[in-house]
């Protein structure tokens, strides 16, 4: 790829020294620069100033290493599928693009786990797992990157049964801000040894670290699957059900809400028929009696709560374009709404409150003056609220503000969080206060210590601490200081 002039931001020295390392895998591009600077949120682009497409651990260290010399912002780069605007260059500097370090490292059966270079994304992994009768079961939707997965803390439609990339990360490898490789777990089952640095830089967004490699937990491929739609005359029906369903311990591998708003989007964007009412997507698995007495035992708790006409299919073509479908949610927004940009949000209260929270978000939803739709992971009491705005349009934005807090505070009032699996980035930073209070402190005591010059990720995460207030605090207000 050509590169473009230099970035100004940038001392010569540091771009000569990426040169050096990289050759042409070091782009100061506009284009390059431009696509590295936005994920699929609705937060404007910030562009870093120059892009270093890695291919090895040692090389992320060599380029940590020389940003660190010259107190420049690390950025680390999946495929850009974020939501909270984590890949955005908010004070400028370098972006790591992992993408290319894309090799399956270890499969091991037996131990019912793998190591990934960071860039190996969910699909490539599950089809590499296939032959094996294994299989990943994070599923975010989006074709993501393991690395990217683990820095998010990402979730899916699995999660109910199988667990996040908290459960489901066994270790990582991790570069450091001074250019240093630490491995932050063996691959033990179990261990009481030492602090839990896995689940440390599992979701720190790359704030602490660059994640280099994953290994992950496998799974099984079910001997009998079976999916469901399962519609109501109304979410505070469909609510009811799930809630029962949890708590009668039904073990469902999926339970996924849409409002009629969002069930009408995706028939059009996917050439569906489903009834335009509140509707529950579900899957079962296990064996084949197991999945069989599953279906009785839930079809009855949705009967008991109003349920229409259900629909049943054991055909894996068939649940696959009904779960392809609701993976294309974000785009069926946007085809409702051309020229729109969806500002997606989440929250995630514990079970016993999820009616009360989706009840107050119905009557929110009614004073929307533009397109806005519901979905949810609901197994676990996570839901998405998916405003479509225009972003030149002030009025727009503001009211999608307004509501996205109403929602959050709601939320963490409840019991809750301000995001159950799209994040903080810079988009929900200022919630951490309310959400954390007094804990805030120690995290950030931790990015003091491994970050104490503020360049993994800044402005993500922690919101900013008063100037000179302690040691790391990230660099201040001016985006592009003089390096």
């Amino acid at each position: 790829m050509s590169d473009g002039p230099p970035a100004s931001a940038l001392a010569p020295a540091l771009l000569e020294r990426l040169r050096a390392l990289l050759g042409g895998r070091l782009s100061t591009s506009e284009a390059d620069r431009a696509h590295h600077g936005h994920d699929e949120s609705w937060h404007p682009a910030r562009p870093p100033d120059a892009v270093a497409r890695v291919a090895s651990t040692e090389e992320v260290q060599a380029v940590v290493r020389a940003c660190a010399a010259h107190r420049v912002p690390v950025i680390p780069f999946g495929v850009g599928t974020s939501l909270e605007g984590h890949v955005g260059a908010v004070r400028g500097g370098v972006c790591i693009d992992l993408s290319g370090m894309n090799r399956i490292i270890a499969v091991r059966p037996q131990d019912l786990d793998a190591t990934v270079e960071a860039g190996v994304t969910r699909k490539q992994l599950n089809a590499d797992l296939r032959d094996l009768g294994l299989f990943f079961a994070v599923d975010p939707g989006a074709d993501a990157t393991l690395g990217g997965m683990a820095a998010t803390r990402a979730s899916g439609t699995n999660a109910v049964r199988y667990g996040t990339m908290r459960e489901t990360v066994v270790s990582l490898g991790v570069v450091l801000a001074d250019g240093s490789f630490i491995r932050t777990a063996s691959r033990a089952r179990k261990s009481s040894a030492g602090y839990d640095l896995t689940r440390l830089f599992v979701g720190s967004e790359g704030t602490l670290g660059v994640i280099t490699d994953v290994t992950v937990r496998l799974f099984g491929i079910p001997e009998a699957v079976l999916g469901a739609v399962c519609p109501f005359p109304s979410i505070a029906q469909a609510v009811a059900t799930v809630i029962e369903a949890i708590q009668s311990g039904l073990p469902m591998a999926r339970i996924e809400l849409m409002d009629s708003n969002t069930v009408r989007a995706v028939n059009a964007f996917s050439k569906l028929a489903y009834a335009e009412t509140p509707t529950l997507f579900l899957e079962f698995h296990g064996s084949p009696a197991g999945v069989e007495e599953q279906a009785r035992n839930f079809a009855a708790i949705a009967d008991s709560h109003g349920a229409q006409a259900m629909q049943w299919s054991r055909d894996q073509a068939e649940r696959s374009r009904l779960w392809q479908a609701r993976h294309n949610v974000h785009y069926a927004f946007l085809a409702q709404r051309p020229g729109a940009k969806v500002w997606p949000t989440d929250v995630c209260v514990p079970i016993s409150a999820l009616a009360e929270c989706l009840a107050a978000t119905e009557k929110d939803m009614a004073e929307t003056g533009f397109y806005s739709a519901l979905v949810g992971h609901v197994g676990d009491g996570n839901f998405h609220w998916g405003f479509l705005v225009r972003p030149e349009d002030a009025a727009e934005v503001a009211a999608a503000e307004r509501l996205n807090e109403r929602l959050v505070m709601r939320a963490i009032r409840l019991g809750g969080t301000c995001t159950g699996e799209h994040g903080v980035g810079h988009g929900k930073r200022k919630f951490m206060p309310p959400e954390h209070g007094e804990a805030l402190s120690v995290m950030r005591t931790i990015k003091a210590a491994l970050d104490p010059h503020g360049i993994m990720n800044p402005g993500k995460v922690l919101p900013d601490a008063e100037p000179g207030a302690e040691p790391g605090a990230e660099p201040g207000a001016d985006p592009r200081p003089a390096r």
